[in-house]
């Protein structure tokens, strides 16, 4: 069976993170809570520094400056109706899993926001990857409603990983 995560580490600083598995644990958790079994989907986390994500904040959001995470993803999962659940995606096949899409991870910015709220660099990690994966499946902040849905979601998953409240 494939991994459920592919990893590609652009910044060797990640190791010490041990991204792979804490992603790994993370996206299992959300896909626990949301009742998705992790069968049949697949996808692709890079952890690499401030100035990769610098430059695909840049491309692909019109913003000149880095950013924690960026998600990418596969289809358009989004609620039309503010504050609804997003459209669960579909399992691909064991031998050819759905792809939910790409998450960029910049070492920089997750470092320093870490350290500036006194949290381990761990668990801000694994709040960005649920926040990330969660983007994947439609989820988003936009909208007053479609952010209390996500932040609430991102608190039971991180619960059941025995992380405390990110927004409390």
């Amino acid at each position: 069976m494939e991994p459920l995560v592919d990893i590609v580490i652009e910044d060797d600083r990640w190791d010490a993170v041990g991204l792979e598995p804490l992603a790994d644990r993370a996206i299992r958790a959300a896909l626990a809570e949301l009742g998705l079994a992790p069968e049949g989907f697949t996808l692709c986390l890079m952890g690499c520094d401030d100035a990769r994500i610098l430059e695909l904040n840049g491309d692909f959001r019109g913003k000149a400056k880095p950013t924690n995470v960026l998600s990418w993803p596969s289809d358009e999962r989004g609620a039309e109706a503010e504050g609804d659940m997003p459209v669960p995606p579909e399992p691909g096949e064991m031998d050819d899993p759905e792809s939910l899409g790409d998450i960029a991870m910049s070492y920089d910015t997750c470092a320093r926001e870490a350290q500036e709220a006194e949290k381990p660099m761990a668990d801000h990690v694994t709040h960005l990857v649920v926040h990330g994966f969660l983007h994947l499946l439609g989820y988003d902040h936009i909208r007053d409603g479609d952010a209390t849905l996500m932040e609430a979601t991102e608190v039971r998953i991180l619960a059941r990983l025995g992380l405390s409240d990110p927004y409390s």
